[in-house]
């Protein structure tokens, strides 16, 4: 084991109270380099296709109809705004805690401290939906052994998993992705050939079913807004290619062509699955609580559909499990490295691997696992509710923090900007504008409000955690 790394190390990172005067340099991270490019742009593809994607987009389908097409096309355009943006900071500044780290530079420790230990708390909440989710499905397969134990297992697994070498966690996700890309492009090849009528039994479709019954929009402009609503969320999870960028050979290029080669894919991916959902079936087909890819899967004939999307799903979620505890340890260690978590959680062993920060995320998740298997109606979805706007608070700090770097780093550092915003800064202003439109529509809606106001009760306690703390340096200064 290794103490915490040297000071350089930190003050690089945290610089002097007002973070914007901390230099534009990488940071010197005292973690391992093990990730590959394959790693990091495999993770780019398969970070953000979950369980979200598999099973909650019939959500958006019964609200939106066809119309869930442009729902998904405005929602995907807001994450490849925040994707490229992240992109564009990660590359010029690589460090572990990512937008954590370029929001304290950009606006002050207050910002770093605050979308830090909010994206933390999110991880670890979420990471019990995705562990109890994936113990559900495997107690499905095998009912005699109970569905905590499938819980016990998936976290000790991942646990051994984030302890070891970081290129083992990349191995894992880059497999796990892997699997759900190909998924996703034969359903994408057989929906295309049911289309055409070039499948057995089958008559081409035409646009029957995307303009019949109800029409495109049957529920008009207000069925796409509430699709975006349903499926914004589901774009979570493209942060963590940046936070693992930094434990790459070289974190600046490699980040670059991540996003680069990602960030299309993505859209191409969510929207042409939805593009085929709604023009080989009538929307109105889709039943509720079973996946649209299993309703079009069966009805093209596909032998035990339901069973092979139940194990895509069922990766997707180890997978998001096993990304998540990644990300929250990362997280929490850059955290401890700028003196905003307790210093224990510094020291790293031999492999560059923070075993420290991954128990303290594992811990937390376990208790997380227990309140959602306990109490998952009141106490767990309390918590639940506490992080569910979390994720556009955090976007919308990307992007003021892009805002005010991208200035800085032109004047200081042009020749870091390997990868830049699209038209900027007047894209970055409509992504903001359109996170405010989101967070405004929540809370117009019964079933979405709980979540804004719950995550920004969460927020202010972060941000008057932050203030205290500011105050409390100024006075023993």
């Amino acid at each position: 084991m290794h103490n915490e790394p040297p000071d350089q190390a930190r003050t690089a990172v945290a610089g002097p109270h007002s973070a914007t005067a901390a230099p534009l340099g990488p940071e010197q991270e005292p973690l391992s380099g093990g990730l590959k490019q394959r790693h990091l742009t495999m993770l780019g593809l398969g970070g953000v296709i979950g369980a979200g994607l598999f099973v909650g987009s019939g959500a958006g389908i019964a609200v939106a109809g066809p119309g869930i097409v442009v729902s998904y096309l405005v929602a995907g355009a807001l994450a490849m705004c925040v994707m490229r943006m992240l992109g564009e900071m990660s590359a010029a500044m690589p460090a572990s805690g990512a937008f954590s780290v370029h929001a304290e530079r950009a606006l002050g420790r207050w910002a770093g401290f605050t979308v830090g230990w909010l994206y933390w708390f999110m991880l670890v909440v979420v990471l019990a939906v995705e562990a109890t989710g994936a113990a559900t499905i495997a107690h499905g397969w095998v009912p005699s052994v109970p569905q905590w134990t499938w819980v016990l297992i998936f976290m000790v697994v991942f646990t051994g998993v984030n302890l070891a070498a970081v290129k083992n966690f990349g191995e894992f996700e880059f497999w796990f992705a892997a699997l759900k890309v190909a998924a996703i492009v034969l359903f994408l090849a057989l929906g295309l050939l049911a289309i055409l009528g070039l499948l057995p039994d089958t008559d081409p479709v035409g646009l029957t079913n995307l303009m019949g019954h109800g029409g495109f929009l049957p529920h008009g402009w207000e069925g796409v807004v509430s699709g975006v609503l349903a499926v914004v969320f589901a774009f979570g999870g493209l942060e963590v290619v940046t936070i693992a960028a930094a434990e790459s050979d070289d974190p600046a290029r490699s980040v670059a062509r991540a996003v680069r080669s990602a960030v299309f894919r993505i859209l191409f991916f969510y929207v042409g699955s939805m593009l085929v959902i709604v023009t080989v079936l009538p929307w109105t087909a889709q039943q509720a609580g079973l996946s649209p890819y299993v309703t079009v899967l069966d009805s093209i004939g596909v032998p035990s559909a339901g069973t092979v999307m139940n194990i895509v799903v069922f990766v997707a979620l180890l997978s998001a499990l096993n990304a998540n505890l990644y990300g929250s340890s990362r997280m929490v260690f850059s955290l401890a490295e700028r003196g905003e978590a307790p210093k224990a959680l510094l020291r790293v062993d031999r492999g560059g691997v923070p075993r420290r920060a991954v128990l303290a995320s594992v811990a937390f998740g376990f208790v997380s696992v227990l309140l959602n298997l306990k109490w998952p109606d009141t106490v767990f979805l309390s918590m639940l509710n506490a992080v569910g706007a979390v994720l556009l608070f955090v976007w919308a700090l990307i992007a003021v923090s892009q805002l005010r770097l991208r200035r800085r780093v032109e004047r200081e550092a042009p020749e870091r900007l390997v990868l830049k915003m699209w038209a900027f800064p007047w894209l970055t202003w409509a992504a903001l504008a359109g996170m405010a439109a989101v967070l405004v529509l929540m809370l117009t809606d019964d079933g979405t409000r709980p979540q804004v106001l719950w995550s920004a009760g969460a927020t202010a306690v972060v941000l008057v955690c932050a203030g205290v703390r500011e105050l409390m340096e100024r006075r023993d200064a």
